[in-house]
């Protein structure tokens, strides 16, 4: 006979046991603060909106689909020998109606409501309101930070404060927000759920997002994109506070002689992969940097994106950029000998160079501005009076002129005659 310290539990106390942990866990969870959907940004309310909105739609089906499965499992087990049994049954339409009627009436609702909310809450739209009942005043200036995605780090420049932050981001309440993001490698995702929703950053490109906070808080964002060995440490603090203080904190970093200053040196030291830097603050900002990181051309002597493309378009270099590849090359890690060939080139490929880009700053155009005005209706999930995005033109007047052929140019013919010189020689 075992001794009475051993002998097992009864199954019903070890069930008991189990199902009373399973609910303190619950209780442990209903302590959680949902961001999502209960955020300080009018953008990530009517996300959070959505969300609910799309769940009680979908419960229509899921519930009454989960309640007739314990029904039927019920009423048609073996041991109920009353329940009717006709095995020859192969059709219903009433029952037909109701299985396809219910789910295509709740498809139809959820595609309408996505098709707005996707073009209302738009990143590239401009903020037409700060909360649901107060919009946005006409002569309202938003706040411009340019992010930009480092291994494994974030970089905020504030082009109107004329400073920059590592790993930290401060937005005043009540004022709209404007992000140009961009990446200096690969792929990540910015994102602060109290905010708004989550937008790409990539390299060679920018995104944008327009957003607004309505009440100060001290919140976190991170990367939502898997980005290499530091991408769990990729976090940024986060702190929306009152314009006032905004202004004493922008005035702070400004005022203070002893910071760092970030200019395309600083910003190539900083661009190295590294994990868990601290906050960073720079009291002055290399005025065309952020331009330059979009551009891929911080390196000195680096040939920037748009002059390639510029150059795409009136028809390539011909034999004339043979020898121009070496100023053209693009690797992340390997940009000594970019570098190398940059800081020393012979004769022919200073000639060139100085050929190209004098050609370059010739061509008109600039980067298309994709912002999307908001809707003249303010109320959510609406969006009366607004145009979707794909009915732009995919140009704007400067690509489109510079897409069209021109007519010869005593500087054109001239260049033209340098560039056979350069490729007899």
């Amino acid at each position: 006979m075992r001794p009475p310290e051993s002998r097992p539990k009864p199954r019903h106390l070890t069930a008991l046991a189990r199902a009373l942990a399973a609910l303190s866990m619950t209780g442990a969870l209903s302590a959680c603060n949902t961001v999502v959907l209960n955020p300080a940004g009018d953008v990530a309310r009517q996300q959070g909106d959505l969300v609910v909105i799309s769940t009680l739609l979908m419960l229509l089906i899921i519930v009454p689909v989960m309640a007739a499965t314990v029904i039927f499992a019920w009423r048609y087990r073996a041991s109920n020998k009353e329940a009717t049994y006709e095995p020859d049954w192969d059709h219903s339409t009433q029952l037909e109606l109701l299985i396809w009627t219910a789910p295509l009436l709740i498809i139809i609702c959820l595609g309408a409501l996505t098709w707005v909310t996707t073009h209302l809450l738009d990143p590239y739209r401009t903020i037409g309101r700060i909360d649901a009942n107060t919009p946005v005043a006409a002569n309202a200036k938003p706040l411009e930070v340019e992010v930009v995605a480092l291994d494994w780090k974030w970089l905020f420049i504030y082009p109107e404060q004329g400073v920059a932050t590592v790993n930290e981001l401060v937005v005043p309440t009540g004022r709209p927000l404007q992000f140009k993001i961009t990446s200096s490698s690969v792929m990540n995702s910015f994102y602060v759920p109290a905010m708004a929703g989550q937008i790409y950053a990539m390299p060679g490109m920018e995104t944008r997002l327009h957003a607004v906070v309505n009440k100060p808080i001290e919140t976190v964002g991170f990367s939502a994109n898997y980005s290499g060995a530091g991408f769990s440490n990729m976090r940024f603090a986060t702190h929306a506070v009152t314009e006032a203080d905004f202004a004493k904190w922008a005035a702070g970093v400004k005022a203070n002689k002893t910071g760092p200053a970030l200019d395309r040196a600083a910003y190539l030291e900083l661009e190295k992969p590294s994990e868990k830097v601290p906050v960073i603050r720079y009291a002055t900002v290399a005025p065309d940097l952020y331009d330059a990181i979009v551009d891929m051309c911080v390196e000195p002597g680096k040939m920037c994106m748009s002059e390639m493309m510029a150059l795409d378009a009136r028809g390539g270099l011909g034999k004339a950029g043979i020898r121009n590849v070496e100023m053209l090359a693009y690797d992340k890690h390997g940009r000594e000998a970019v570098a190398k060939a940059n800081a020393t080139p012979n004769a022919a490929v200073q000639r060139e160079l100085a050929w190209v880009r004098a050609l370059c700053r010739q061509m008109p155009g600039s980067a298309p501005d994709n912002t999307v005005k908001a809707p003249a209706n303010l109320r959510s999930l609406t969006g009366a009076g607004m145009a979707a995005p794909q009915s732009l033109p995919l140009f704007g007047k400067d690509e489109q002129a510079l897409a069209q052929p021109k007519a010869e140019s005593p500087v054109a013919v001239n260049d033209a005659a340098h560039s056979s010189q350069i490729s007899r020689n």
